[in-house]
């Protein structure tokens, strides 16, 4: 044999070996009720989707399924143009490294970034908020905790998501935002009112970059992005990030982020989080307030530290989530010890809640046969 021919061969052999160990790493479990269910459910959705579910390490399952009504590709269309982005690309296919606007799936990014400094024993749940931003003490809202500001329980009424929004991101730098939060009225003693809006999470942004000395983006990426390898995770072009709903992300890098948290702060042998802080972040800091305001898919769920207590445990919640103003619905099961990333469009909201445990259902089952 020659040695060229030697070389294919080995390459070939080579290849064949890497496709095994592919093909075993996905055929393991069988997500066809899964593939079925996407197929279903891809109208409601918004006529595209990518789900992704990692387990022991590695991605186990990962389909896209694209296919746009015209009713769809014309709401679309109508929507980039109103925010001048481009028609084309908002009627693309959704694949795996499809970036995309997550809306609150960012909440739970951005409260990892906040528990790093904790880590760092630079800042502390109970840390009051008025030590650091002054403001906030000059109109009776010093007294608000760090943890109140994680789980929406500041007592501040934000109003609604849209309302709340523009707040932030109509300014020109995080002082100017906090100037304006401090001018809004209390519904609450803290800790006590449960309202769930861009508030708090903005709030704790600014406390992080008066410790830190950094822009709030360059912070997310420097302590989130980087090592967990979220090449492609951002908070886009705004002048002033909106710490609860202002992220861009793929299926990809969202499911890097998830494979973190279920491992207990730890990303391709890196420390990303103390397993304590990922434990913290899934306690229940709401069971006892009041509820002002909250979505509708979110049902009757408790809070945690920026996400949802899916389903409670006895040290942390078994099952917790971030769900998407777009639909997009993130979810980690420490007790099946996977995670899932359903990614979409979709601005109907109508559902979205039975989807959501529908689906968990069907991969739990998949999972633990």
């Amino acid at each position: 044999m020659s040695c060229s021919n030697y070389k294919t061969c080995l390459k070939c052999s080579l290849v064949a070996i890497f496709m095994l160990f592919f093909q075993f790493g996905f055929s393991q479990y069988n997500f066809q009720k899964a593939g079925e269910w996407m197929k279903n459910n891809l109208n409601e959705l918004g006529g595209r989707g990518v789900l992704v579910i990692v387990k022991d390490g590695k991605i186990v399952y990962n389909l896209s399924e694209n296919n746009l009504s015209p009713r769809q590709r014309i709401a679309l269309k109508l929507i980039a143009r109103r925010n001048h982005k481009d028609e084309n690309q908002a009627v693309r296919d959704m694949s795996f490294t499809s970036p995309g606007p997550i809306a609150s799936c960012s909440k739970w990014l951005s409260a990892a970034l906040v528990m790093t400094f904790v880590d760092d024993g630079k800042l502390r749940l109970e840390d009051t908020v008025g030590q650091f931003l002054p403001i906030l003490s000059k109109y009776n809202k010093g007294r608000i905790t760090i943890a109140d500001c994680l789980s929406h329980l500041t007592g501040i009424d934000g109003g609604n998501g849209k309302k709340s929004r523009s707040l932030i991101t109509d300014n020109q730098n995080m002082d100017q935002v906090m100037e304006k939060i401090a001018l809004l009225p209390i519904e609450g003693k803290p800790g006590t009112v449960f309202h769930y809006s861009n508030i708090g999470l903005e709030i704790a942004a600014a406390v992080v970059e008066k410790i830190s000395g950094k822009d709030f983006k360059e912070l997310f990426k420097e302590r989130i992005a980087i090592p967990c390898d979220m090449e492609n995770t951002n908070f886009g072009t705004e002048k002033i990030p909106l710490a609860a709903g202002g992220i861009i992300s793929t299926p990809q890098d969202y499911i890097h982020f998830l494979q973190m948290i279920l491992q207990n702060g730890t990303y391709d042998g890196e420390k990303v989080l103390s397993k304590e802080s990922v434990i913290k972040m899934q306690q229940d800091y709401t069971k006892d307030a009041r509820k002002s305001h909250s979505p509708d898919a979110s049902g009757t769920f408790d809070y945690g530290l920026g996400e949802w207590i899916f389903e409670k445990g006895k040290v942390r919640a078994n099952v917790v989530s971030s769900p998407g103003l777009f639909g997009s619905f993130p979810w980690v099961n420490n007790q099946r010890k996977y995670a899932g990333f359903l990614f979409v469009f979709n601005i109907n909201r109508q559902g979205r809640e039975e989807e959501y445990k529908e689906l968990q259902n069907i991969i739990d089952q998949q999972i633990t046969n």
